[in-house]
């Protein structure tokens, strides 16, 4: 497990977008939104790495824009 600085702060930050897309989607009750903020939540739980953490964010974040682009 590494414990950088890097990762500490890519996990703090991605934690905060995902918290603030959590609150966004329950209160408006955008589920695609609340879904990409439970994602983002959990995922510096599961990736520790700093690289393998970003990359993941970025694919939720792309995933999100796709499904609100398409209608949802």
């Amino acid at each position: 497990m590494e414990f950088s600085l890097e990762s500490l702060i890519a996990s703090f930050l991605i934690g905060t977008v995902g918290f603030s897309l959590f609150i966004y989607g329950k209160k408006q009750l955008r589920y695609p939104q609340l879904f990409a903020g439970i994602a983002l939540m959990i995922e510096p739980w599961v990736l520790s790495e700093t690289l393998p953490m970003t990359l993941g964010a970025v694919g939720v974040i792309a995933a999100l824009w796709l499904a609100v682009h398409f209608g949802w």
